[in-house]
């Protein structure tokens, strides 16, 4: 319904004329009926709209890729429309004070601050360092209690008894482990 809204607002409205302004430019404010505007306003409040945005919808985005937000940031208060009316005038006139205000209530923030980090990153990467250690804690809690105890066969002193057992067997005298093995020497063979 607000798609229709700014659709019909900006059908009203007339061909923009170019000039230097914080402002959006066009010669005429959009009008609506007074459907539309019970419809819309509650929502915006008395913030003016001043374009198509984004997607046609009355909502304000700061967005690079799409710098022209449907409506402005602030509301109209009594400075900012004395404000707007000096902006209609020249502009060397103003002062550096009343272009940075004129601008805040068109928009919340500036290029350089839309693109600033955000250090999001760090959250990013203590939540990947806890889940981390979390795993670590929970391997060690099933290795520990919920596994049953590694079976004999596995340690390094029954690994060395097996062999000097297949040693003293003579098995695979031919190919095998034995035929390594110097028995005069004691050795394994060079």
């Amino acid at each position: 319904m607000s798609n229709h809204l700014l659709r019909a607002g900006l059908r009203a409205a007339v061909v923009p004329q170019r000039m230097i302004s914080s402002s959006a430019v066009y010669s005429k404010n959009i009008v609506l009926d007074q459907k539309l505007r019970d419809e819309i306003h509650p929502k915006i409040g008395n913030r003016e709209i001043v374009g198509f945005g984004i997607n046609g919808m009355a909502t304000y985005v700061d967005r690079c890729e799409f710098p022209c937000p449907a409506i402005r940031f602030k509301e109209d208060t009594p400075d900012v429309i004395k404000l707007r009316e000096l902006e209609k005038g020249d502009w060397k006139k103003l002062k550096l004070e009343d272009k940075k205000a004129l601008y805040r209530a068109s928009f919340c923030q500036t290029f350089s601050e839309i693109n600033a980090p955000t250090g999001d990153w760090k959250s990013l990467v203590s939540t990947v360092i806890f889940g981390l250690a979390a795993t670590g804690w929970i391997m060690f809690f099933v290795r520990k209690f919920v596994y049953p105890p590694p079976a004999k066969s596995l340690t390094i002193e029954w690994q060395e008894a097996s062999l000097q057992r297949m040693l003293d067997q003579g098995q695979g005298i031919v190919s095998g482990v034995s035929s390594k093995w110097d028995y005069d020497k004691l050795e394994w063979k060079k």
